[in-house]
């Protein structure tokens, strides 16, 4: 006998691309997007560079600088996270990414004067997710705890 159930927390594809989080990351593409380049993308097409396998991070090499395309993956990543706390809190949220050449450093999520997220960045070449669900999860997550904080301080927020 086999079983064709799926776990509680998996989502189809077309529920899962209509994840906010998901749209906010296709959203900062596009807005990044100079040239318009993006433009008439399907949103999975602009996400599907997200999905690393394990085996894809294995052949890519973190001896060299992280391209400049993966540094903006990583800024359209946590520009989403940014977004998303800002549209459930009301309180604009900034971004920095300090990143070395090495693929090591910070993201920061700040409001005011609260740091609402501070993740350290390793091996930033390999940066991505095993499937948009996981990028889903991970994002999600980050915008709980950074709502959180926000929600828990808000006297530090103001400036």
């Amino acid at each position: 006998m086999t079983s064709n159930t799926a776990p509680a927390t998996t989502l189809d594809a077309s529920d899962l691309l209509n994840s906010p989080f998901l749209k906010a990351i296709a959203q900062q593409i596009r807005a990044n997007d100079a040239y318009g380049t993006y433009r008439n993308w399907s949103d999975e097409l602009l996400l599907k560079p997200y999905v690393v396998t394990k085996a894809q991070k294995r052949e890519i090499s973190v001896e060299g600088e992280v391209d400049p395309i993966t540094k903006g993956r990583i800024l359209a990543f946590y520009r989403a996270v940014a977004y998303q706390i800002e549209v459930e809190t009301g309180a604009l949220s900034q971004v920095v990414i300090d990143l070395s050449h090495e693929g090591f450093g910070w993201a920061l999520v700040f409001s005011g004067r609260l740091l609402l997220v501070s993740r350290t960045l390793r091996d930033a070449q390999r940066f991505g997710f095993e499937s948009l669900e996981k990028l889903a999860i991970e994002g999600d997550k980050l915008i709980a705890a950074g709502v959180t904080l926000a929600q828990r301080f808000p006297e530090v927020r103001t400036l």
